[in-house]
């Protein structure tokens, strides 16, 4: 269900930028926005691993560096069938994690230093079950092409804006072409941020569940999330707005936001369908 739900919203996407294009220029306004996505996707593809790794000062760890950490993240690969990732850290008190990659055969793992010190082996691991669950489940390859497609959409906008302060609002005949400027502008990017924030919803959610799986103990992974939203609320994480999304939890101070903007599900529903679920006992 939750990919029939992703397949179905990055068709929205796609959709909200081919209009984009159309609005702008028609025919071959649609050929630019197409041309467009392709080059920032093919760059997300290549990039942007080494993109969320530079934006949260991520650095590599050696399994001499940490050998529990290499450990737990071992165990949870062979768990799921999938390679052994990389292993990064970062260095802040806000307990997080996350993972990146365009494939499981070039993924990464990060923990932050504060999540080693409220969480116990189990509770990590579950974690890091959730983190493998997003490489496996391509979720990765996935939210990158997405926020590259929500950015392609962010440009247009921006050229809109630009277009209907110097060019939409003169002579005849432009009324109904300033107005497709404007919705371009204000409303599409609204649009395709909660499009976007949908998909990452439903890919926390897919992870959790496949996570909670592989490991066997989705009651750790539960009392972990627990856990873990307490703490970075008190603690947040100094680290950018657009590199949020790829955390386990919401590494910034929650705010007065609707929640079809928000990028992670509630946590109190998260706990609730981990609990539903039967441990490996």
């Amino acid at each position: 269900m939750n990919t029939v739900k992703t397949f179905f919203l990055m068709m929205i996407m796609s959709a909200l930028l081919l209009l984009v294009g159309a609005i702008l220029g028609g025919a071959p306004g649609v050929i630019f926005a197409l041309v467009l996505a392709i080059i920032m996707n093919f760059s997300a593809y290549w990039f942007s691993d080494r993109i969320a790794l530079k934006m949260t000062h991520a650095t590599e760890v050696t399994e001499n560096d940490d050998r529990e950490l290499y450990s737990i993240v071992r165990e949870q690969a062979s768990l799921a069938g999938l390679p052994m990732p990389k292993v990064f850290e970062i260095d802040s008190e806000s307990p997080n994690a996350f993972a990146t990659g365009r494939n499981p055969n070039h993924a990464t793992v990060a923990v932050t230093t504060g999540i080693r010190r409220i969480l116990n082996r189990q509770e990590l691991g579950g974690v890091l079950a959730h983190e493998m669950a997003h490489v496996g489940n391509r979720d990765t390859l996935i939210m990158a092409m997405v926020a590259t497609v929500a950015g392609a959409i962010s440009m247009l906008a921006m050229f809109a804006q630009i277009s209907a302060m110097f060019g939409g609002m003169g002579g005849r005949g432009r009324d109904n072409n300033f107005i497709g400027l404007l919705i371009v502008a204000i409303v599409m990017p609204i649009a395709a941020g909660m499009v976007r924030a949908a998909i990452s919803r439903t890919r926390e959610y897919q992870a959790d569940a496949t996570g909670a799986h592989t490991s066997g103990e989705p009651l750790a992974l539960a009392s972990a999330l627990q856990k873990l939203e307490l703490a970075s609320q008190d603690q947040p994480m100094k680290v950018a707005e657009g590199a949020s999304h790829l955390f386990i939890v919401n590494p910034l101070r929650r705010a007065n936001m609707t929640k079809l903007f928000s990028t992670h599900p509630p946590m109190e529903e998260r706990i609730k369908r981990l609990q539903s679920i039967k441990p490996n006992y």
